[in-house]
């Protein structure tokens, strides 16, 4: 009987460090760290809020700044699950299967068949309350540059909105320096500050992602075309030195899902993954 009971009770205990080893696993905490363009900043803090109440193993940490920004933190050794860039440059500029043109120091910091292009945004002149300067098109920013009776805010030259803005001036033969120089441009480290330059009336107009202006809720007049400046590609991928590999594959599927698309095109965005 004494052995019987001893059996017993050794099973027990067996049955119960394999239940505690189970339930350990499937508890095991997971700390994702994501870098993302400031132009996501709304939108995936609540999409990453959502995931969290889903995942309760899972707590993902965000860093919203300028994609050039994000890109010289990666490339000098921050932790990194996950890079969402504004542009394709800077990706590129971190992945090794890019072209030497653009990945001149042949970096390679993008893990192997996680790169996508997840969303599209737009290109979007906006202008304070009430529209004080009275600006209704890129035509009308022309004529304003030219005329030196326009401020504009934009992005600097290593943030991609900054860069698209440097296309539109271009496409209207409009010299950035020379505008520059006559006090008829401020600049932003990255879109959230020129937005910022907008809705506090410090300027006349801004060029930002027509995203950010809804967020903050500013009037866009116009949008720029493809010909004038490309196509706006926000590319997603898993970086090759992060430790959760498999979570953040998770994460990544999930801003692909239709409850993730909603809340993206909500506010501008077009999904394109």
């Amino acid at each position: 009987m004494k052995k019987t009971i001893a059996l017993l009770l050794a099973l027990c205990m067996t049955l119960c460090l394999l239940a505690g080893c189970g339930t350990s696993k499937e508890e095991e905490k997971v700390e994702l760290t994501v870098f993302a363009a400031a132009s996501m900043t709304e939108t995936l803090t609540e999409l990453g809020n959502k995931y969290m109440a889903e995942h309760e193993n899972v707590t993902i940490v965000f860093n919203f700044d300028s994609s050039g920004t994000l890109k010289t933190q990666i490339q000098e050794g921050a932790d990194c699950d996950i890079f969402i860039s504004a542009g394709q440059k800077q990706m590129n500029q971190l992945d090794i299967t890019a072209s030497a043109d653009v990945n001149t120091e042949g970096l390679d910091f993008v893990l192997a068949d996680t790169r996508f292009n997840i969303l599209e945004n737009k290109v979007a002149l906006s202008v304070p309350e009430g529209n004080p300067a009275n600006i209704r098109s890129y035509d009308d920013l022309k004529a304003g540059l030219e005329a030196g009776t326009v401020l504009l805010a934009m992005g600097n030259s290593d943030v991609p909105v900054g860069q698209y803005t440097q296309k539109i001036l271009a496409y209207f033969g409009l010299s950035e320096e020379d505008l520059a120089n006559a006090g008829c441009i401020t600049y932003g480290s990255n879109v959230k500050e020129v937005t910022s330059q907008v809705a506090e009336a410090a300027v006349d107009c801004g060029i930002i992602y027509q995203t950010d202006a809804y967020s903050a809720g500013l009037t866009v007049v116009d949008t720029a075309t493809a010909e004038m400046c490309g196509q706006v590609i926000y590319p997603a991928a898993v970086l090759k030195d992060s430790k959760n590999v498999e979570a953040a594959k998770a994460f990544l599927d999930y801003l692909t899902s239709d409850a993730a698309d909603a809340v993206f095109e909500a506010v501008g965005f077009t999904p394109v993954a």
